[in-house]
């Protein structure tokens, strides 16, 4: 489902997490995997709007989490594009480092089913960098290298798990879902600051209109 120009979402590629793919004239860009068994969704989907997966350029990671990075190392494989995380996440996604145990015991317990196969990455990002049309913003707390994305072109911010629509109401993850939730709430601090029309999340639907209006308000009540 194309969101605005030139930004789609892969329609169910991962269920409940949202793969995002972007048009960046000759190339292509993705941000997120979404769990393990997507890859395929997602070059199908590519292939569906006249696309072709050698034309993914690079692959960007929101943050270390499964449901992001899930199907990472074979559509990287698939597509042969260049891996992008935060240099806070890179070794989890790398598997330098192993993955920590999720806090909720029923995802710790399904993610101990789940075989994740490490992924080399290729450029570790931080603050400030650009990639293709985005600039990469640091917005740690849901995990030490989470980042949003700001397409300026578009009006648009893509926030990873930071924040997500409730209804017609932005509100942040799940706290018990945060590495550091003093952190998370100094991120959307500064999401608020910014000046967006789309914003995009990990989880659920875009909110297509007035979207940093919709933030500031939240922000102006978190505790």
């Amino acid at each position: 489902m194309e969101i605005v120009e030139g930004i789609h979402r892969v329609d169910e590629a991962s269920g409940r997490s949202n793969v995002y793919l972007i048009i960046d004239g000759p190339s292509l860009l993705i941000v997120d995997t979404g769990l393990p068994g997507n890859a395929k969704k997602t070059v199908e989907y590519i292939q569906k709007i006249g696309r072709q997966p050698n034309e993914v350029t690079t692959i960007i990671i929101t943050h270390y989490h499964l449901d992001h990075i899930g199907s990472l190392k074979e559509l990287q494989t698939l597509t042969k594009a260049k891996v992008a995380v935060h240099a806070d996440d890179a070794d989890y996604v790398s598997g330098n480092r192993p993955l920590p145990k999720p806090k909720n015991l029923i995802i710790r317990a399904a993610s101990s089913f789940m075989k994740l196969a490490p992924t080399p990455v290729d450029t570790q990002l931080k603050e400030g960098d650009k990639i293709g049309g985005l600039t990469i913003i640091h917005t740690p707390g849901h995990t030490p290298g989470s980042i949003a994305l700001l397409d300026t072109g578009r009006n648009a911010l893509f926030v990873g798990d930071t924040l997500r629509l409730k209804g017609d109401k932005v509100v942040a993850a799940p706290e018990q879902f945060a590495w550091d939730a003093g952190k998370e709430k100094e991120s959307i601090r500064r999401i608020a600051s910014l000046d967006f029309n789309v914003m995009l999340p990990g989880h659920g639907e875009p909110l297509t209109e007035k979207a940093s209006e919709a933030v500031k308000k939240f922000e102006e009540n978190l505790k």
